[in-house]
């Protein structure tokens, strides 16, 4: 399902990465009383610990996943400029475009932690814009790196380094190059990264840029068509927490569904996903498959302590537990991404009630499975069989069968509809062959314009869930009429 990602790159990446550096410093200790001073915990320190963040922070997790990194920014003539430029020198990232500004500390974030809970955070830092001497200085330095770059991030956190002029300078050169260019945009006016392939603001993040309240898919399809129509977005994508992330595919809104995970930390997973992204689309991947792999680098991040990085093992066994070992039941907008990813695999769709399954289904099943590489069976919701079979019907609920038929090796993956027939789901999901019962010899299948094939199945003689049903109906009149008796 998901080979693509199955062997790392033999050439890896290389992206460069211009924007704010920052150290994230982390005061870790216990508490067990108030100040007597003020109503705030006393913090009993146990240890310090020091990690990338920022623009820093992207790139110790685009190294985490295999990539080769160029790396642009500014910091301080300061203690934690020494400590930041040894950490990037261990990494193999090379300093060399990394300038220092006396007249400005290097970013610095303080988190006091109780356990795993962060109690306080202290910033030390300048959001100023860099002198123009300086950031001319980034500039010739960036362009040098571009010209053997794969992709270009742009990780803004308001420090002062990506200026209007900077960031519109360096879109300018890697549009020429044809290199993809991903922002992580931070402020109200986004129209400093115009023109770039890819942005990535959170939900509370676009709120703000487009002034639009996004409450459901169709105020977060306008708030993309925002960013598409007034900052030329090629590919405007909008990260929504627990819910995932969305884009736009030509005007088409795609949402990619996250993994359930418990949540520790949410610092810096956004650098997670924006070097998950750039590393896959670097790499030549399309949108859905970095998608993907970002929702899952994103996920693992979420679960550790820290501005955290995954690494490419980690990522690759998020998605083979989650994605290619269970996780059968989804949605048509969770299933559509992975069935894109699944490409060139053949995916097979058939449909039906299968209100009790029995051996003529499975036969069936097992037949259609052997037609492609995927099988996505349709699941007719509970409202939906009783619109078509009466009232009585169905005799397991919808819950009851999807778990059923995930339950068979042969079903990759079951979807649920609420419509009378499949249309819908198979305009979404595009399979390649559609399967039907025998007994459509001679008529028109739903859908059949919408695949390359048709394929229909002859039944098991002798079962079916009618049969069933009016078998178990006589053994119980003819148990009710002995007591009777």
């Amino acid at each position: 399902m998901l080979d693509a990602f199955l062997t790392p790159p033999t050439t890896p990446p290389h992206v460069l990465v211009v924007g704010d550096l920052i150290v994230d410093r982390y005061i870790w200790g216990t508490s067990d009383r108030l100040s007597p001073e003020a109503p705030v915990p006393v913090v009993k320190v146990q240890k310090e610990t020091y990690s990338l963040g920022g623009a820093g922070n992207v790139a110790d997790n685009l190294i985490a996943l295999g990539a080769r990194v160029s790396l642009c920014g500014v910091v301080g003539a300061d203690e934690p400029r020494g400590w930041l430029l040894n950490k990037l020198a261990q990494l193999n990232i090379s300093t060399a475009g990394v300038l220092s500004d006396p007249n400005r500390p290097t970013s610095l974030k303080s988190r006091v932690m109780v356990g795993k809970q962060q109690v306080l955070r202290i910033d030390c830092e300048s959001q100023d814009p860099l002198s123009l001497e300086l950031e001319q200085a980034i500039l010739n330095l960036a362009s040098s790196l571009l010209q053997t770059a794969d992709a270009l991030v742009l990780s803004d956190y308001n420090k002062g380094v990506l200026s209007v002029s900077l960031c519109q300078a360096l879109i300018t050169l890697a549009n020429k190059a044809k290199k993809p260019i991903l922002c992580d945009p931070k402020g109200v006016d986004y129209s400093k990264y115009s023109h770039a392939s890819l942005i990535t603001p959170n939900k509370k993040e676009a709120q703000v840029a487009t002034r639009l309240e996004i409450t459901d898919d169709a105020s977060l399809q306008q708030a993309l068509e925002h960013f598409k129509t007034h900052q030329h977005i090629a590919t405007p994508l909008i990260t929504l927490s627990e819910q995932g992330m969305a884009f736009l595919d030509h005007h088409q809104l795609v949402k990619i569904p996250t993994i359930a995970r418990e949540v520790y930390d949410v610092s810096g997973a956004g650098d997670s996903v924006i070097a998950a992204l750039a590393f896959c689309l670097a790499l030549g991947y399309d949108l859905h498959q970095a998608c993907l792999f970002a929702n899952a680098s994103g996920a693992v991040v979420v679960g550790k302590v820290g501005s955290a990085r995954a690494s490419y093992a980690e990522v690759l066994e998020f998605l083979q537990r989650h994605y290619h070992q269970g996780q059968k039941i989804l949605d048509r907008h969770a299933l559509r991404p992975l069935l894109q990813a699944s490409r060139p695999k053949r995916v097979v769709f058939t449909n039906g009630c299968f209100d009790l399954l029995h051996r003529g289904h499975v036969h069936y099943l097992q037949e259609a499975k052997k037609l492609g590489d995927i099988l996505v069976v349709g699941l007719n919701s509970d409202s939906s069989v009783r619109s078509l079979k009466g009232t009585s019907r169905p005799i397991h609920d919808q819950a009851s069968r999807a778990f059923i038929l995930a339950g068979l090796e042969c079903v990759d993956f079951v979807v649920i509809f609420e419509e009378q027939t499949p249309l819908e789901i198979i305009k979404a999901l595009e399979p390649d062959i559609l399967v039907k019962g025998g007994d459509y010899q001679g008529q028109e299948v739903v859908g059949g314009d919408l695949v390359e094939q048709v394929v229909l199945i002859d039944f098991v003689k002798g079962n079916s869930t009618t049969d069933i049903i009016h078998k178990i109906q006589g053994m119980a009149c003819k148990t009710s009429s002995n007591k009777n008796f």
